[in-house]
């Protein structure tokens, strides 16, 4: 056996070489292609044949650990290319939400949201809470598990989106702009009700659901009940007929604990707990 490896790998190093002294040759052009596009297995062929021999492995079981660890390597490429394309303000994983300190939330229902079943099913997913207890790292959190299961993602802010879709509407880029927001097929909106949006903002915003209404699902995160949305968009026609798209099918989490900012004060006796009053 251990003959056997030692000419495969005589075999591998001289394709190597004749590649590199003929890559415009007929002959090794399909060997070229394949080197070309394996860039772990260059990396790590040395290795591998010397495993392979000293375990005496099969030929079936080398190729197999060859190309395994080829598209581990192109998978994690991938979601590192797609978690920086996804905008995220941050990067953390549901692993390391601290549920201990939130009591409220259900834990075996955020694990099996991170099994991005919503996204199938085309279903949306709405944190509800106050300032500070985590909607934001749980809808992160979602997105990083999309991106693993080969999804395209992208994070924006409530505010940040209405900005980006005043400032193309008056360039008259509109329609690009809406696109941008519609093709990931899954989008986050942050903090909606932080900050006042105007009728203008609103119509806008309305827009962009209506488009994605049925057809992209998202993870949208508020500090306001369902009830207040007439305020937060200005408009109780506008925030109702919003609200009508983004319910039709979703799941809606409601947070009702302290901030985790608050943590250290709270734990000092400097503040007291705050319950979220949100519905």
């Amino acid at each position: 056996m251990a003959e056997r490896w030692l000419s495969l790998s005589w075999w591998w190093a001289c394709e190597a070489r004749r590649g590199r002294s003929r890559r415009g040759s007929g002959r090794c052009s399909g060997l070229s292609v394949v080197r070309g596009r394996l860039f772990k297995s260059r990396e790590r062929l040395e290795a591998l044949l010397q495993d392979a021999t000293a375990k005496e492995a099969s030929y079936a079981d080398f190729l197999d650990t060859l190309l395994a660890e080829e598209v581990a390597s192109k998978t994690a490429k991938h979601v590192t290319m797609r978690t920086h394309l996804a905008r995220f303000p941050f990067v953390k994983s549901l692993d390391t939400f601290d549920f201990s300190y939130q009591p409220s939330l259900d834990k075996k229902q955020l694990q099996t949201l991170s099994s991005c079943h919503f996204i199938e099913h085309g279903e949306n997913v709405v944190f509800l809470g106050p300032p500070g207890v985590g909607k934001s790292h749980l809808a992160v959190g979602l997105g990083l598990k999309a991106i693993e299961h080969g999804y395209r993602v992208l994070f924006a802010t409530a505010a940040g989106l209405i900005t980006a879709l005043t400032k193309a509407a008056t360039e008259g880029r509109l329609e690009e702009r809406l696109k941008l927001y519609t093709v990931p097929r899954l989008l986050i909106v942050d903090e909606i009700g932080y900050l006042p949006i105007d009728r203008a903002g609103a119509n806008l915003f309305f827009q962009l659901i209506s488009r994605r209404y049925e057809r992209g699902p998202m993870i949208l995160t508020s500090n306001q009940s369902f009830g207040s949305w007439g305020d937060v968009f200005g408009d109780p026609v506008i925030a109702t007929a919003i609200l009508d798209r983004v319910l039709h099918h979703a799941i809606t989490i409601n947070i009702r604990g302290n901030s985790y900012r608050l943590k250290d004060k709270l734990k000092a006796g400097l503040v007291k707990p705050v319950e979220a009053t949100t519905t």
